[in-house]
């Protein structure tokens, strides 16, 4: 499904992995989808600003190290280092964007729909390009009203697909996530808290989610090229309309002083 010319850059995603896992793990976990799927993008996996503060549940089948983005107490209504976490991400952004969109697994996810509910109500990345697309994966919503009305205030308009487990703990969560965007794409799997292997149906699914984000893309650039194109037009005649108004005026002038 390579619709890209080469003129054309490939879109970048930035992925977050979970909670005490690591950027390299998130990449592993997205390898078992079909590849055809990311071959029009670059995708970034950067690990998590602090070191795993406890046991990680992928020790003995994944090595070390692990990496979280941010600390919470048992019931997700305090978080610490979060304010942290968020301010190192969008110099992340700035510095290595700009990204057209995120990828998410459960803390990543969370904390991508969280960047990215900001960024449209204003409050962070104002200078960086908004996302076009989210990807989320078992991801959840912050419940401190403080965030929650700002980051949720509006529906996001950006184009996002949601993949929502059966049997994952954060399904209800999920759902409610998805919520907070405009026409979402939800993708059910009978799995728990996991990046889902891909049957052919879902795998369908999401191909053509990625296609249509692709004409879309490629029609918008269209149209700020042809936009573009009709201001250098217009910039052209008028400059040819002043050139020839003046060199008229020094005819007429040349005329006059010959008459004279």
């Amino acid at each position: 499904m390579e619709i890209s010319s080469e003129d054309d850059k490939k879109m970048k995603i930035l992925c977050l992995h979970g909670f005490r896992t690591s950027g390299s793990f998130l990449k592993k976990q997205i390898s078992k989808w079909d590849p055809s799927i990311f071959a029009n993008f670059d995708l970034e996996f950067p690990d998590g600003l602090y070191p795993a503060g406890g046991k990680s549940e992928i020790e003995g089948f994944f090595p070390p190290p692990y990496y979280e983005w941010f600390q919470f107490n048992k019931e997700f209504t305090e978080y610490t280092n979060l304010e942290e976490c968020i301010s190192y991400l969008c110099n992340y952004i700035t510095t290595h964007g700009p990204f057209d969109g995120l990828l998410g697994f459960s803390q990543g996810a969370t904390l991508s729909a969280l960047l990215m509910g900001y960024q449209s109500q204003g409050k962070v990345l104002k200078d960086h390009p908004p996302f076009k697309f989210f990807i989320s994966v078992s991801g959840s919503k912050f419940r401190i009203p403080s965030i929650c009305e700002v980051a949720y205030k509006d529906p996001n308009k950006a184009k996002s697909v949601h993949f929502i487990g059966e049997k994952d703990w954060l399904k209800l969560p999920s759902e409610d996530l998805a919520a907070a965007f405009q026409e979402p794409l939800i993708i059910r799997h009978p799995q728990g808290h996991t990046v889902p292997r891909l049957d052919e149906e879902a795998t369908e699914k999401l191909l053509n989610w990625v296609k249509e984000l692709l004409v879309q893309t490629r029609k918008a650039k269209d149209c700020v090229q042809n936009v573009e194109a009709q201001k250098e037009q217009e910039k052209t005649e008028e400059a040819c309309e002043a050139a020839k108004e003046e060199h008229n005026f020094t005819e007429k002038r040349e005329v006059e002083v010959v008459q004279a």
